[in-house]
C-alpha cells in the first residue's frame, strides 16, 4: 500500500543517513585507538590523558557499532530481532556501549579541569596531585556502572520477552497496549539518573575550568605576559566550552529518547538519532585537533595516500 512504501521509504532514508554517520565515526574513533595502541606499544607507557581517550574512542567505535547492527536489522530483517536472546544481546551491548561513552567523557571533562585549573584550595591541590592514580579507578568505576546497566537492560528485556508481550519491530520495539510502566520505567528512571549524574559532572567540571582560565586571563592581561600564554589559555577555553556544548546537545537527545522510546514520534526520533549518531565522531574528530600527535598523523594519511598513488 502507498503508507506501506512511504513507511519504507522512510526507513532505508534513516538508515542511510544514520550509516554514513556511523562508519564515519567508527573510522574516525577506529584511528584515534590505532594510534594510542601502536604509542602505547613503542613507549611501553599511557598517560592519565591517552588512558581516557583510548577507552572514550573503544566505547564510542562500539556503541556506533551497536547502534547500526540494531538500525540495520530493524529496517531490513526486522523479524531476526525476535530470535532468541538477538533483541537482549544488542540492545545490553548498546546500553553498556552508550553508558561507558558518557562516563569516559565526564572522566576526561573532570581531568582536564583537575589538571589544568588553578584553584587553592588544598583539597583542589590534592586531587591534583593524586589525580594521575585516580583516573585508573574512576574508569574502572565506570566500566562497571556501564555493565551494570547493560545486564539490567538485558534482563528487563528478557523478562518482558518471556511473559509474552506483544512486540513489535516496526517502529518500536513493543506496542502501546503493553503495560510499559511495569517492566521498563524502573529502567528508565535510573538510565536518566546515570544520564544526569555524568551530565553534572561535566557541568561543574566546565563552570570550574572556564572560571578558572578566565580568571588565569584577566591576571595575564593585568600583569601584560606574553600572547602566546594568552593564546593558550583562550584555545583552552574554546576547546571546553565546544565540549561543554556538544556534551548538552547529545544529553539533551539521550533524555528525549527516554521519552519518546515508547511512543510513535518518528520525526522527534529521527532528528534524535541523526545527533546521537553525529556526536561521537564530532567531538573525536575534535579530541584529534585538540591533541598535537593525533592530529600530526591525521593530517599525514592524505600525503602518505597521495604519494602511494603517484608511485603507481
Amino acid at each position: 500500500s502507498p503508507q506501506q512504501s512511504n513507511v519504507t521509504t522512510y526507513g532505508d532514508a534513516t538508515l542511510a543517513i544514520i550509516s554514513l554517520e556511523a562508519f564515519a565515526g567508527m573510522w574516525i574513533n577506529a584511528f584515534m585507538v590505532c594510534v594510542l595502541c601502536i604509542g602505547w606499544v613503542n613507549k611501553k607507557t599511557l598517560n592519565s590523558n591517552e588512558k581516557i581517550l583510548l577507552l572514550l574512542g573503544c566505547s564510542r567505535f562500539w556503541y556506533l557499532c551497536f547502534s547500526w547492527i540494531h538500525g540495520f536489522l530493524s529496517t531490513i530483517y526486522p523479524d531476526f530481532l525476535l530470535a532468541h536472546s538477538i533483541l537482549q544481546l544488542l540492545q545490553g551491548a548498546y546500553s553498556f556501549s552508550n553508558c561507558s561513552n558518557l562516563w569516559f567523557s565526564a572522566c576526561l571533562c573532570v581531568f582536564y579541569c583537575i589538571k589544568i585549573a588553578n584553584f587553592r584550595n588544598s583539597f583542589f591541590i590534592y586531587l591534583k596531585v593524586k589525580i594521575d592514580r585516580m583516573v585508573p579507578w574512576l574508569l574502572l568505576g565506570s566500566g562497571i556502572f556501564s555493565l551494570i546497566i547493560g545486564i539490567l537492560v538485558y534482563n528487563t528485556i528478557d523478562i518482558a520477552l518471556c511473559k509474552n508481550l506483544n512486540f513489535t519491530c516496526q517502529g518500536r520495539l513493543w506496542d502501546t497496549t503493553i503495560r510499559i510502566e511495569e517492566h521498563f520505567y524502573p529502567l528508565f528512571f535510573l538510565t536518566g539518573f546515570l544520564y544526569s549524574t555524568s551530565f553534572m559532572a561535566v557541568i561543574f567540571s566546565a563552570v570550574f575550568l572556564l572560571f578558572s582560565l578566565w580568571r588565569h586571563k584577566c591576571k595575564m592581561q593585568t600583569n601584560s605576559m606574553n600572547s602566546l600564554s594568552m593564546d593558550a589559555h583562550i584555545k583552552a577555553m574554546k576547546s571546553v566550552l565546544s565540549f561543554f556544548i556538544m556534551y548538552s546537545i547529545n544529553f539533551m537527545c539521550l533524555i528525549l529518547t527516554l521519552i519518546y522510546a515508547t511512543k510513535y514520534q518518528n520525526q522527534v526520533i529521527f532528528c534524535v538519532n541523526l545527533i546521537q549518531h553525529a556526536y561521537p565522531g564530532v567531538h573525536s574528530l575534535v579530541l584529534i585537533f585538540s591533541n598535537p600527535k593525533l592530529e600530526m598523523t591525521l593530517l599525514r594519511i592524505p600525503s602518505c595516500v597521495m604519494s602511494k598513488v603517484c608511485m603507481r
